[in-house]
């Protein structure tokens, strides 16, 4: 029996079009699932168009290359970090012990939130100047943050040096508590500490 000729065929499926920002949402949301579930080794704008079922110059015209996609991994990172310290402060007390302890699980709730995920990303972002001097330029912000909530408790000018030891401190617990290294209620008590310090150094 001969096909109708009169009857069109179905038409064949279309892959639904994006708008451009909910495309890159999608885009960042599988880079963060590869970088968690396959490391940050494996983030290449390639394997993320394969993964993402999109095709590699949808990828570029959205991160341009993988130094500007790392850069908006860490970029959100950061924001959500900035965010969790802002609101923190606004409701706490004004106290040292108020202000050490809304940092400190500010940045850790951050970390841990973020998942392994992250060291991968900030260890990448230290291998070209371009992401080194992108991760300097948004630890100098938290920094300065910090800075002014905790002066009004030091007994001097709290410099960059003592700043930068108390960044360091909370970086380190926070990533081994992400990896399971060490408990978060402990890492949280570290960091706390490690704030404290700095602000009572005479």
């Amino acid at each position: 029996m001969s096909s109708n000729p009169t009857k069109a065929a179905p038409p064949a499926e279309t892959k639904k079009r994006l708008p451009k920002e909910e495309r890159q949402r999608q885009l960042i949301d599988v880079a963060w699932d590869i970088v968690c579930g396959e490391g940050t080794d494996a983030l290449t704008l390639g394997h993320l168009a394969e993964r993402a079922g999109v095709t590699k110059p949808v990828v570029y015209d959205h991160f341009g290359s993988r130094t500007g996609l790392l850069g908006l991994l860490y970029a959100e990172y950061d924001n959500r970090q900035h965010a969790l310290l802002d609101q923190a402060l606004q409701a706490s007390g004004k106290s040292l012990s108020a202000v050490a302890k809304v940092i400190a699980g500010a940045y850790l709730d951050c970390v841990m939130a973020m998942g392994r995920e992250l060291p991968g990303v900030t260890a990448a972002l230290a291998g070209s100047p371009e992401l080194d001097a992108l991760k300097k330029a948004h630890e100098a912000l938290f920094l300065a943050k910090c800075r002014d909530a905790l002066q009004p408790h030091a007994k001097q000018p709290l410099g960059q040096a003592g700043m930068r030891a108390m960044l360091g401190a909370a970086e380190a617990v926070s990533f081994a508590a992400a990896a399971g290294e060490i408990d978060a209620a402990e890492a949280l008590d570290e960091i706390y500490d490690a704030i404290v310090r700095i602000a009572r150094r005479s």
